[in-house]
């Protein structure tokens, strides 16, 4: 039987990295034993913990957040009963905004696509018999992130619990705002100073709380590639790492609670291989340029979720095989945590039947797939190493440009970061035009019949009217002198540059609501304008 003759460097993926028909031992690094050292070990290429999944499972979240406080309580406690084993919140536009339900900025989005927070009260409601002493919780927070958890441990010390015993995350990543989300309130310098804020008081105050969540997920959903989503996503590591440093903190210290945000994309092994690169690149990162010497220091701990951004209106039951592919990626890939998007998020907010299959996904990758029976089963894969090789070394291309022209604030304020990820995204959908990349039911596969028999959840706009009946009540009653202290307090604060989260504690406590606060950091910040440059 005579031998198949392959081509090689037939293909070129959507990072431009050239796919070959076949790999074999020649294509694997001469170090690829280091890349194959022990899981738990430096450089943690297979994984931050030695027994991974045989040990214990990645945390199964649902972000969910929708309309008033207590209908999304109730559908926590729908997913804390059908198995999740961590809550996620996602926040309407005027909390992510640092505006009050009943600022006229939150007209029109009070809970439309998150739930709206604007008092120690919400709060409450929000987070009503669920048990904060035993569950994580991860807020996808941003401007308002020290806000939001210093409501999160004012309602938890007024049920008796300790605040050093609290677990979970806020997502407190500016820089990516800038680049791609804009979710910004005050301008990148004082940002930066909030941040490290948080860092210091945590580190003290809420030791198992992870301060920041490193996100390179809305990076990804602006249009970037892999490769870019986890150079830009390093950089600004980087770069709050740098922050917090110059600021005199112990980076063995607060580095131990930084976590990292992925994308979990289409390309299947390019995803496993973005994973597997970017510990590896994290740990020398920081004990190469930071000097770090404690292990939990060095290990990147990352949750993820499926793109968004690839989910169709079209065909939408293809969503749950697009969104089972992308989470068994982020498994073989080692994440901690993992989200995975419902087939009707391209129609609107998930439903409760769209959210329970979303779930049940993870449920079956962990108990009927046998992929985690053992760790990181595609170490060794020809295949699988030279991309892991190859991403990592374009990503530190990148990463050697952005400090080369002065640093991510730098090329922020000068567009470029945005860009190159504007240039990816016109990429891609030239790319989907051509059908060089094929959509099932969008670009190929197309069915005439466009009806979908998917529910679609719908936000009453009594949830606004009712929202802002409560929150006009709520301020009616408490004392708005003392109120009216604390705002000044904060002001003083921030233009004093001392460190905010106290403040920002003992204000929720006596009642100041979140836009109050920010409005008083507002007078000393100001506001930021994009002006971006090409």
């Amino acid at each position: 039987m005579s031998k198949t003759k392959y081509r090689k460097s037939s293909f070129t993926n959507s990072s431009n990295i050239e796919i070959q028909d076949y790999y074999g031992p020649s294509d694997v690094s001469d170090n690829l034993s280091e890349s194959l050292s022990t899981p738990g070990k430096f450089p943690f290429t297979r994984g931050v913990q030695e027994t991974m999944y045989k040990g214990r499972l990645w945390t199964m979240r649902q972000y969910a957040g929708f309309g008033s406080a207590a209908e999304s309580n109730k559908r926590y406690k729908l997913l804390l009963d059908k198995g999740t084993t961590g809550l996620s919140v996602a926040f309407d536009l005027p909390t992510q905004m640092g505006y009050d339900s009943d600022h006229i900025m939150s007209t029109g989005e009070v809970g439309k696509v998150g739930v709206a927070i604007s008092s120690i009260e919400d709060m409450e409601v929000l987070l009503n018999n669920i048990p904060l002493d035993k569950v994580s919780t991860s807020m996808t927070i941003n401007s308002t992130a020290g806000i939001l958890l210093s409501l999160y441990i004012a309602v938890a010390e007024k049920r008796g619990i300790d605040r050093k015993i609290l677990r979970g995350t806020i997502q407190n990543d500016l820089l990516k705002e800038y680049i791609a989300r804009g979710t910004y309130i005050y301008p990148p310098k004082p940002s930066m100073r909030v941040i490290t804020n948080i860092f210091e008081y945590c580190t003290n105050e809420v030791p198992l709380w992870n301060t920041i969540s490193i996100s390179g997920y809305h990076i990804r959903e602006a249009g970037s590639t892999a490769v870019q989503e986890l150079a830009f996503t390093l950089a600004n590591a980087i770069t709050y790492v740098q922050s917090a440093v110059d600021q005199g903190l112990d980076v063995n210290s607060f580095a131990r609670r930084l976590s990292f945000f992925f994308n979990v994309h289409n390309n299947f092994f390019e995803e496993i291989a973005k994973f597997r690169a970017a510990r590896r690149m994290w740990a020398k990162i920081m004990k190469e340029r930071f000097n770090v010497t404690d292990e939990k220091a060095l290990k990147m701990r990352f949750h993820s979720q499926t793109a968004g951004v690839t989910l169709t209106a079209q065909q939408p039951e293809n969503n749950i095989a697009r969104v089972s592919m992308q989470a068994l990626a982020s498994v073989l890939g080692g994440t901690q945590s993992l989200h995975t998007n419902s087939m009707d998020e391209a129609l609107g907010l998930p439903t409760e039947k769209a959210a329970t299959i979303a779930l049940r996904t993870q449920q079956i990758i962990a108990h009927e797939t046998g992929v985690t029976d053992t760790i990181d089963p595609l170490a060794g894969s020809y295949f699988v190493e030279n991309l892991t090789d190859e991403v990592e070394r374009r990503a530190y291309d990148y990463i050697d440009r952005i400090e080369n022209m002065g640093g991510v604030i730098k090329c922020i304020e000068q567009g470029w970061i945005q860009n190159e990820i504007q240039n990816s995204a016109y990429q891609q959908q030239l790319d989907l035009e051509s059908k060089k990349e094929i959509i099932v039911g969008v670009n190929d596969f197309i069915q005439t019949d466009k009806r979908t028999n998917v529910e679609v959840l719908k936000i009453s706009e009594d949830v606004a009217r009712e929202q802002i009946q409560r929150l006009t009540l709520f301020k009616s009653k408490r004392d708005n002198a003392l109120v009216k202290s604390y705002c000044e307090k904060i002001t003083n604060a921030a233009d004093a540059d001392t460190n905010l989260m106290p403040l920002f504690v003992e204000a929720v406590k006596n009642n100041v609501t979140l836009g109050e606060i920010s409005d008083s950091l507002r007078k000393v910040f100001g506001q930021y304008r994009e002006t971006v440059k090409f």
